[in-house]
């Protein structure tokens, strides 16, 4: 969808993917728009959201038309901050995708194939923009949560930073699915066993970039690529921001005071049967480097205009205005949350109609 660069040091774009993957022994069964990276330009606020929401330049091509307010299926002139707001709780929000940046695209690809039993659901090479992008998943995007890799011509490494933490994997045996990895040439950075604190079956794994994913053991699951784990430095701040602009819900809190961390779970459903958002908050740890490699999360919106107001209200950043993509008919918005951490916000419709 969106042919912007994915370069490294920040932002995105939104494009296509297709194909309905089989499901995998050792894993349960788990859109085609991709967000590549510019750096993000600091974008001007100054504009109010009504004049915003009015009157909007959408671009076809060569050739240009305003739209009215009428045209917009959710305008945002006339809404109090207390009805947006309201209005989140409603919107029809689902994790799309998250984008990141990889040094060789084959071996990842490779990697996450035959070790993770992910399908490749798209590869898209942009030699003019000297990038390469795929997604991969467990399912097709219009249903399931993907991964967009993104390759830039040679850059080979990335920083992954202090920030990011890792993705979850949930599969039905966790020793089984790690001894395949292991088989495979895979780096196992925690045995499986019991959480600390707790019953659940876990084990750890690096990619070939330095990416730590999880293995969850669960029975099956719609949605095996179930988690992405952030740290930050305010974790009651982040939980009100994320439930406020994002609509997410508070799914549940642990605190382990013996390793010194607490964690919130955050969603648009249940952890057994949708992607969540873990937070992380290490007691003290106010700031982290976020690097260069991890870039956002996509999220699916029925009006990107009231989320981009939202958002604002629950003092996040936007870094896109919500509007039309120049050439196409998509409409985005991006943000950043109060740690830093940008997600863009794809709307619903425009989604699909970039699916057929």
């Amino acid at each position: 969808m969106v042919l912007v660069r994915l370069v490294p040091m920040a932002s995105s774009s939104i494009r296509p993917a297709l194909s309905t993957p089989s499901s995998f022994s050792l894993f349960s069964p788990s859109r085609r728009i991709s967000f590549s990276h510019l750096p993000s330009p600091s974008v001007s606020q100054s504009n109010s959201f009504g004049l915003k929401a009015s009157r909007v330049l959408r671009q076809y091509g060569n050739s240009t038309r305003i739209m009215a307010s009428g045209d917009l299926s959710h305008s945002v002139a006339a809404a109090s901050p207390e009805n947006v707001l309201e209005w989140v709780k409603q919107d029809k929000r689902r994790m799309l995708h998250v984008v990141y940046r990889v040094g060789d695209l084959d071996r990842t690809i490779k990697f996450y194939t035959e070790c993770l039993g992910m399908k490749l659901l798209r590869k898209r090479d942009i030699p003019e923009e000297k990038y390469t992008n795929a997604f991969l998943g467990y399912g097709p995007e219009d249903s399931h949560f993907v991964i967009e890799l993104t390759y830039n011509y040679g850059v080979d490494k990335y920083d992954i930073g202090t920030g990011f933490g890792h993705f979850g994997i949930a599969v039905d045996d966790v020793a089984k699915a790690v001894e395949l990895i292991r088989a495979k040439g895979g780096k196992i950075t925690r045995e499986p066993g019991p959480v600390k604190g707790g019953r659940s079956v876990i084990a750890f794994i690096e990619d070939p970039d330095g990416y730590k994913f999880e293995l969850i053991e669960r029975g099956p699951t719609p949605e095996p690529l179930c988690q992405v784990m952030l740290r930050v430095g305010d974790l009651n701040r982040s939980i009100e921001f994320y439930e406020k602009a994002f609509g997410m819900e508070l799914l549940r809190t642990r605190d382990n005071p013996e390793y010194k961390y607490t964690i919130a779970m955050l969603g648009y459903g249940p952890e057994d049967k949708s992607t969540v958002l873990e937070l992380t908050y290490n007691y003290g740890v106010t700031e982290y480097d976020k690097g260069n490699a991890y870039a956002q999360i996509a999220i699916g919106t029925d009006d990107v205009y009231k989320t981009a107001e939202a958002i604002k209200l629950a003092g996040g950043k936007i870094t896109r205005e919500p509007g039309p993509l120049p050439g196409i008919n998509t409409k985005i918005t991006a943000c950043l949350d109060p740690d830093g951490w940008k997600s863009v916000f794809v709307d619903n419709v425009d989604f699909l109609k970039e699916l057929e």
